[in-house]
């Protein structure tokens, strides 16, 4: 068992799951999920942590993958634009998504401590699309983080610290 998030899973079975998960919808939809684009992906999932850009390309230089910065960029846009990965924006970088294959609209849980980015299956999507629907706004793209302390760093601090 490996912590995910703020909680411990089966992280074998959370690779596993996620590359399938991409390999069925790439199948499906007759996307192309090449070699670089799966192992971006792979480093993602291996990590369970927010990466850089950078980070990943300086895994793929290290395992002699081409170490030009536009590989990388042009897998995780792939990726994201898929579903597959999300982009933090708080710390511009990415995470391998939790729920693959869900139409979902992730809202994410960031620790300002340890930088520990866990994505909950709350969902803002009813309340926000009602309230775009009224205004006759059309929803393209939703990024909901929220920061705060993760249990871990809550308890070394002290119950006493607040956002």
């Amino acid at each position: 068992m490996h912590t995910v998030g703020f909680g411990q899973h089966d992280h074998a079975a959370c690779v596993g799951s996620g590359l399938r998960a991409a390999e069925s919808t790439c199948a499906e939809h007759g996307l192309r999920l090449t070699k670089g684009r799966r192992r971006v992906l792979e480093i993602l999932l291996q990590e369970h942590r927010a990466m850089g850009a950078y980070d990943i390309l300086s895994i793929l230089s290290d395992e002699g993958y081409a170490s030009q910065p536009p590989v990388v960029y042009r897998a995780l846009d792939f990726l994201v634009v898929n579903g597959f990965v999300h982009k933090i924006q708080k710390l511009n970088a990415y995470v391998a998504c939790s729920h693959p294959g869900d139409e979902h609209t992730p809202v994410f849980l960031i620790c300002r401590a340890c930088e520990t980015v866990a994505e909950t299956t709350a969902s803002l999507k009813a309340t926000l699309g009602k309230a775009a629907t009224e205004m006759g706004f059309d929803i393209e793209t939703t990024v909901v983080e929220a920061e705060g302390l993760c249990p871990d760093c809550k308890k070394s601090r002290g119950s006493g610290d607040t956002v």
